[in-house]
């Protein structure tokens, strides 16, 4: 079945082009995650979201157009924060093992939104009701697939296919697990079985190609 076409999503009315003005829009972001985590969806209105981040109403509309609007942005700014800590994750020791590196990798992306899951939860439902999911996942998943990009320590170079379909199961199992509500999420034995995943694939595709 072929997607439907759908608007833009406004994300911002106005554009900060100041520090303040920047400080005002993260303050809002980070009020609307605040108020996402203590009521979910049931309990987030733009006007929940100016009392938290300490802005007027008026001040708010300026920046977003509405609710929507603010989902939607949250979500590119903690998507943007993830593939700071999965470049930080990849970057800080090239030369540790490969397992070493894909755990702090998956650790990074399951601990993204600073481990506010109800929040998590709700920008993630938001983004798929809008017809984003591919566009939410692909820029952390291309993160990840570059980093097989290159061999390592006698590990195959990945193809574009197998870099795609490694990543996009690695970022498809965190996302049901989260939308599932899996008490396991934050658990030792859910990152095992995340980073034993990865592994898996890499190397097998490492023996096939041996």
């Amino acid at each position: 079945m072929i997607a439907k076409s759908r608007q833009p999503v406004e994300t911002k009315r106005r554009i900060p082009r100041q520090a303040r003005a920047e400080e005002t829009v993260s303050a809002i972001l980070e009020g609307a995650a605040q108020v996402l985590e203590a009521g979910g969806v049931a309990g987030f209105t733009t006007n929940a979201v100016a009392e938290r981040a300490g802005v007027s109403i008026g001040t708010l509309y300026q920046y977003f157009s509405d609710k929507g609007a603010l989902l939607h942005a949250l979500g590119e700014r903690e998507m943007q924060l993830t593939i700071t800590s999965v470049a930080k994750a990849l970057r800080n020791d090239d030369e540790a093992p490969i397992e070493e590196r894909v755990r702090a990798v998956v650790r990074a992306i399951v601990n993204a939104f600073h481990g506010r899951l109800r929040a998590r939860k709700a920008v993630v439902q938001a983004v798929l009701a809008q017809g984003l999911a591919i566009e939410s996942v692909a820029p952390v998943a291309a993160f990840i697939a570059a980093a097989g990009a290159t061999a390592h320590r006698g590990i195959a170079r990945l193809t574009p296919e197998q870099q795609f379909v490694v990543s996009r199961a690695l970022m498809g199992t965190i996302r049901a697990a989260l939308l599932e509500e899996a008490s396991f999420f934050k658990s030792r034995a859910f990152e095992d079985e995340l980073v034993r995943l990865v592994l898996s694939y890499i190397g097998a595709v490492s023996a096939a190609r041996a």
